[in-house]
């Protein structure tokens, strides 16, 4: 990869972006590894500053987000929590975190978690938004805010739309751990791999994605979480019109051609 505009220190910035203009990703690392990648205030607008860039730029197509040290992330910082006892910060606070994951879902790029050590309340929540996720073998979960008497109610919203209803709320209810097997099989992860092939198994999802066209990935990603809030019906009417103005595109034409034809496409992204 090649690095973004970075002028700092590494060891001194909370989020480390690094561009590959080749390949159309950007990485995001959550830098933080003393205080296990926590999202603090100040992380959060560096998350969101850095994601609502991304989502403006036409020729990035994926976006990872990983993290240094031994943990991915573990949830908020609740020494910064504790130093506030007014409401005010507190509602700030989910809120500016809740936004941040909206964006996740509601930015055109797709964004893939890669996860080592653990991902722990909105750690969990942050893995559970990604659109993909792919996580080393040793890697471990939890929604732990209930074993300090906080339930994880904004996690809660990432995971229950993950995982099936009573395994979610056995993860919310209980705090205890699950292991990477048992996150791939509630649907909470993608794929697994021990952490000395976690970038090739990164890599061969990446891969898959971009290899598609571009216009293709967009109207997918946006369609796929808009018709997850509808009824059945309503669900289908508005798949009918997506799925008519997609076949609109240029690419759209090109692909059949190309498959007809049997040969490679060439994607243009309109």
């Amino acid at each position: 990869m090649t690095q973004s505009d970075i002028t700092l220190d590494l060891d001194d910035l909370l989020v480390i972006r690094e561009d590959s203009k080749e390949s159309g990703v950007v990485t995001l690392t959550l830098n933080q590894p003393k205080q296990f990648n926590a999202l603090s205030v100040e992380v959060l607008s560096a998350m969101q500053t850095e994601l609502d860039s991304i989502a403006q730029d036409d020729t990035i197509r994926v976006v990872v987000i990983q993290a240094t040290g031994k943990a991915f992330c573990a949830g908020h910082n609740l020494k910064q929590m504790r130093a506030h006892d007014d409401e005010a910060f507190h509602r700030a606070l989910f809120q500016q975190c809740s936004k941040m994951m909206l964006t996740i879902n509601r930015m055109p790029q797709v964004v893939i978690a890669k996860v080592q050590g653990i991902a722990t309340a909105a750690g969990c929540q942050l893995v559970a938004a990604c659109d993909l996720a792919v996580a080393a073998d040793d890697a471990k979960f939890a929604t732990s805010g209930i074993n300090v008497g906080l339930f994880c109610s904004t996690p809660a919203v990432a995971v229950s739309r993950n995982l099936p209803r009573k395994q979610a709320f056995e993860m919310l209810i209980t705090g205890e751990f699950i292991d990477a097997h048992t996150a791939l099989q509630y649907g909470l992860i993608n794929r697994v791999a021990p952490a000395e092939q976690l970038d090739q198994t990164l890599q061969s999802l990446i891969k898959a994605i971009t290899a598609k066209s571009p216009v293709a990935v967009r109207t997918g990603k946006d369609m796929f979480y808009k018709q997850l809030g509808m009824n059945i019906e309503d669900a289908y009417d508005y798949a009918s019109e997506v799925m008519t103005g997609n076949m609109m595109a240029d690419d759209v034409g090109e692909g059949i051609d190309a498959f007809i034809e049997k040969r490679q496409a060439v994607w243009k992204g309109c």
